[in-house]
């Protein structure tokens, strides 16, 4: 397991150097290339959420453990080939339709390109290079689902690396091309990082004995059980890429704001999966395994020691995005990307100041919400031990619906950042209504110890974020001890607030060394 964990923080890491790297060679708004490269990408990122994760992973692992319990290999194999005919048979359809008719969904997707036709015209060819991804990652999905069921877990966690590490090696060799050829080579990269993952996950398969043969897709009761399992999950995955999609379509209307939101998404979400990974590795299992032998304390004393987490984990993460988001922006995507870039051919970044600027202010308005999108992870996890996912789903097709009319409502006033905005709002709902119903259930009780740390752990934050937004406000004296080298400079911020932060929480009574070991109780 910590193998697996291993690969996947490995794999955030490589996504955040590639976020980096790309936009230090198209930048944002001062070349058409990126909003549209970043638009395409919504299209294989949509339909795989839908298709092949999440959800469909929820609905086909019990089914096929059970098939493999109750008639063997054989029984499992001939369930998971009539999966891979039915996702062979749609995948190619919708393929087709989406590549002939790319234009009509390049105009659902991004509306405010029809102004700028390069933009529109790239966006195009960027979505039809790139839509074959969505086939082969639904099948990555399929094979991965098919490898955890029996316990290994390797093959896919390692293959998400294949897309950042292809990525990043073709955006540096092309680095010197132009933009728009670029451009070109990334989309390119991101169809050929698709046929890398799944050759992986099928190397697996086969070294496992579960390579999987083509045949005619059939309706079977197990498919349609399949289905019926996993309708919830789709349906909020569904609305949740409705949600995604009038968000990219709002913000293609202004130059530069896909990019803007997409780097900022980038950024808050590093600190999120790390603590997303952490919880997933040590909380659900024991929130479930409690519930299991219906030991209810140990299942409220192992939420509150997840609440907990999220609290010493998010609370700094959440400081350093909202104290001190331009010197970030500023310091990974023009100097950062502009040094690395350098030994490549490139002079300098592509990302303006102006991107960073407004890419800051992005991600200050996402670092008000990062404690709420880590929150929604622990809560959510009280439901989904218990097997209930219609509740989960319930709040969440509100939130979405919340987020949808506050971001076209407040555009026209405020413009992009009225996205972020809308998407913390939503979130806190979110995370208040899956509160409130655990609150009233009798799940989600603070006991002592959440409730006398929790204050120390927000006033350690703060002593934090007051120090790095000081050292950011007066990072042009300090810059010269750095080689004038910012992303230097940001380094040792983040290196002195991790430091002043961890003291902070044990001085005040916040925390304590021991608490890194076995957060997670078995028994209250």
């Amino acid at each position: 397991m910590a193998t697996v964990s291993g690969l996947i923080m490995l794999s955030r890491v490589f996504g955040f150097a590639r976020q980096v790297l790309i936009a230090g060679v198209i930048g944002a708004s001062g070349s058409p290339v990126a909003d549209a490269f970043w638009a395409a990408f919504r299209f294989p990122n949509m339909f795989r959420r839908l298709l092949a994760e999440g959800a469909f992973q929820a609905a086909f692992i019990p089914l096929f453990q059970g098939r493999h319990v109750e008639g063997g290999d054989e029984e499992a194999r001939a369930f998971a080939e009539d999966v891979l005919a039915w996702m062979i048979f749609i995948l190619t359809a919708l393929s087709a339709v989406v590549m002939i008719f790319a234009p009509a969904f390049v105009w659902v997707v991004a509306t405010g390109f029809e102004d700028d036709p390069e933009k529109f015209r790239l966006a195009t060819h960027f979505t039809i290079i790139m839509f074959p991804y969505l086939a082969c990652m639904s099948l990555v999905g399929l094979y991965g689902g098919l490898l955890n069921a029996m316990h290994r877990f390797a093959a896919a966690a390692a293959a998400p690396l294949a897309l950042n590490v292809i990525m990043i090696t073709v955006v540096l060799i092309y680095a010197n091309r132009g933009v728009t050829f670029t451009g070109y080579a990334a989309a390119w990269s991101v169809f050929a990082a698709g046929l890398a993952q799944l050759a992986i996950l099928m190397f697996g398969a086969w070294r496992s004995g579960f390579l999987l043969k083509l045949r005619l897709p059939k309706w079977t009761p197990h498919i349609k059980r399949m289905l019926a399992l996993g309708w919830p999950g789709f349906i909020g995955a569904g609305a949740l890429q409705i949600n995604t999609i009038v968000g990219t379509n709002i913000a293609s209307r202004e130059s530069g704001a896909i990019s803007w939101l997409m780097n900022a998404d980038q950024l808050y979400q590093l600190p999120l999966s790390m603590i997303g990974i952490t919880l997933g590795i040590v909380l659900m299992p024991a929130i479930s395994r409690a519930v299991k032998e219906g030991n209810e304390p140990a299942a409220r004393s192992n939420l509150n020691r997840g609440l907990e987490l999220v609290l010493l984990f998010g609370l700094p993460s959440a400081a350093a995005l909202i104290a001190m988001p331009t010197l970030i922006c500023a310091a990974l995507f023009i100097d950062f990307a502009g040094d690395a870039l350098s030994y490549f051919g490139q002079n300098e970044s592509a990302y303006l100041a102006r991107d960073a600027e407004a890419t800051g202010l992005a991600l200050s308005i996402y670092g008000l919400g990062l404690l709420s999108f880590c929150l929604q992870k622990v809560v959510s996890s009280a439901y989904f031990a218990r097997e209930n996912t219609r509740t989960p789903m319930k709040f969440a097709l509100m939130a979405i619906s919340i987020n949808m009319v506050l971001s076209l409502t407040l555009f026209p006033m405020i413009g992009f950042i009225a996205i972020p905005i809308a998407t913390i709002i939503a979130s806190w709902t979110e995370v208040t209504l899956l509160s409130r119903q655990l609150w009233k259930a009798g799940i989600l009780r603070p006991d002592e110890r959440l409730a006398g740390r929790a204050p120390r752990l927000f006033l350690a934050a703060g002593v934090m974020g007051l120090a790095v937004w000081l050292a950011a406000e007066n990072a042009t004296t300090l810059l010269p001890f750095f080689g004038d080298q910012l992303w230097l400079l940001l380094l040792a911020i983040v290196a002195g607030g991790v430091a002043l932060y961890g003291v902070s929480a044990i001085l005040l009574g916040g925390a304590k060394l021991s608490d890194f070991k076995g957060l997670i109780t078995r028994r209250a």
